[in-house]
This record gives structure tokens, sequence and C-alpha cells, in this order.
């Protein structure tokens, strides 16, 4: 059977190349793939421990049992354009132009509702003690957007608000400049603050979108998170 394979971040970097078609036996899992690529880039064999798998834009486990024509993504760490579509006032973006903050948050308002929380993340100046000159950011693009919904979509039923934004940038981005907008509406303040929180946080956890550190020194990918195992619900871990 054949499968395609994607590559992100570092492990793109370290295998040189962004896709690849494989063919498998049948009862093939994504462990024997993983390790296939291990043995021809001993470097990669490193991340077994760190790294995801998702297959078809879902995350799984390392177990689990391969189709033919399954895309399947290796996934570093996460750190956390086109628009799609919105439901209901909800936005859910990644962009590589300049994020509006003031545009975005005004969008999110709604005439039912008394408070509006934001989180607004940009660049800093420093990395480890190194002077950050500018930063990278990409995504695998389809599965990232599907996953805002889906955070969304948990917002919406745990807490009592109105509308969600997510928007996330892409590519290069220079000091100063905002790489991720959340914001979210709702009658009272406690669930606005509540879901903010729940969302940057989920965001940083779960959506595959990498960070690369520019330096005089060189580039770094910056550190991020193994998905958690709310984000890989039902995923049969070896």
């Amino acid at each position: 059977m054949r499968v395609r394979v994607l590559f992100f971040g570092q492990l793109r970097e370290i295998v040189g190349v962004s896709e690849q078609e494989a063919e498998l036996s049948e009862g093939s899992r994504a462990e024997d793939l993983f390790e296939r690529y291990g043995r021809q880039f001993p470097a990669l064999a490193a991340f077994r421990r760190s790294a995801a798998v998702s297959i078809n834009q879902e995350y799984a486990g390392w177990r689990a049992a391969l189709s033919s024509g399954d895309e399947v993504a290796f996934l570093p760490p996460v750190s956390g354009g086109q628009q799609a579509a919105t439901s209901e006032g909800d936005i859910f973006r990644l962009t590589r132009e300049p994020i509006r903050v003031e545009e975005i948050t005004q969008a999110v308002r709604s005439p039912g509702c008394g408070a509006l929380a934001v989180f607004d993340g940009f660049v800093r100046d420093n990395f480890k003690g190194r002077r950050t000159l500018y930063l990278e950011y990409e995504a695998y693009e389809p599965m990232a957007v599907a996953k805002m919904r889906e955070i969304a979509a948990t917002i919406h039923a745990r807490f009592a608000v109105s509308r969600v934004a997510i928007v996330h940038r892409l590519g290069r981005l220079d000091i100063g400049e905002t790489s991720v907008l959340i914001a979210v509406s709702a009658p009272h303040r406690a669930a606005a603050l509540d879901a903010c929180r729940y969302a940057i946080d989920t965001l940083k956890r779960a959506v595959p979108i990498w960070k690369k550190e520019f330096s005089a020194d060189g580039a770094v990918w910056a550190e991020g998170d193994n998905p958690s195992q709310e984000a890989i619900s039902g995923a049969d871990e070896s």
C-alpha cells in the first residue's frame, strides 16, 4: 500500500524533504513507518519520544494501523495565509499578513456581552539570553485550522461565551509584531477570561504550529510541548 508522508519543522530539516510517498506492507503501523525513516536518518530517531503523529489530519497513536491513501504527518512538539470560514461570528485564521488586532477584536464584540478578553502574543527581542533578530512560524495548515475550530467548540461547550477569534501569523515576524491573537466575548468577565486562557494554553499544546528563532549566532527551533492526551483523544499510545 502507498501513503503520503509529511514532515514539519526540525523533522523536515533532518529528512531534507517536506513530503514523500512511501510503500508499506499491509498491516503496517505508524511506528513502523517512523522507524523506517529513523534507520535512514538517525537524528530523526531521537525524536521518537517527543514527536507526534497524525493520520489524515487527526492526532493518532504510534500503534495506529495505516491504510492505503492515508496522509501521515510526523510532527515535532508544537510551539504554538488563508482565512477560514467563520461560524456564528467565530474567526479562525492563519495569515502571512500583519494581524489587525483592533479589527478582529471589534468583530468579536457582541451587543449582548459586557466583557471582551484578549490575548495578544507578540515577538520579544530576546531568547535564552540571546538577542532575537526575527522569528519564522510554520504550520500544518489544514490540521491547524481544524484544531482551532475544535478549541472554539470546546470553549462554547464549557464556558458561557458569545464569540471566539483565534488568529495565528505564519512566515517571518519582526520584533513587536503580533504572532497570535485570541479574543473572546461573553456576558460576564469571568467566562471571557477563563475561556481566553483555555484557548491559548490549548493552542500551545495541540495546534501544529512551530517557531524558529533567528539571532546573530544562527537559528534554533523553539522547544515546544508534546500534544496533550486531550488533544490525542482516544489515541493508542505505546
